[in-house]
């Protein structure tokens, strides 16, 4: 009848992701999509490591979806020309590393897709939002 602690602390937690998803810019929805897949990496690193299969599974596959769904579908080729066409490529590429990392238990397939995630995050943060807006649709 009434949530556990971690319940509701995952629940408070989920207010405040729809609260910042609701009153971000679009920059911000993109840094949010970057935090997102950082952060479902890291637990399919810690779930291999820990030889859980199944929560692997989904936190790999969380990624993938943050990547095809948010990251990728949010680019528009036509506005971004070269740049984005890259960027899809990219995004691709981690699609496909994530699968191997998935399929062979692969730690070091996890890392490179990271340490990518990583390196566009950080150059999108330092982006200035009025350059950046364009580039999302």
């Amino acid at each position: 009848m009434f949530a556990t602690q971690a319940n509701r602390a995952q629940m408070y937690a989920q207010v405040g992701l729809d609260t910042a998803v609701a009153t971000a810019d679009p920059h911000k929805l993109i840094m949010l999509l970057f935090d997102g897949a950082l952060l479902a990496v890291s637990q399919a690193a810690i779930m291999m490591e820990q030889r859980n299969i199944p929560a692997k599974n989904k936190a790999i596959n969380k990624t993938t979806q943050i990547i095809l769904d948010g990251l990728l579908s949010s680019l528009d080729i036509k506005a971004g020309g070269e740049l984005a066409e890259r960027l899809a490529a990219l995004y691709e590429y981690m699609v496909e590393r994530l699968t191997y990392a998935n399929r062979h238990n692969s730690k070091p397939a996890l890392t490179e897709v990271e340490g990518l995630l990583r390196i566009l995050r950080d150059a999108w943060a330092e982006m200035p939002r009025t350059q950046a807006v364009p580039a999302v649709r």
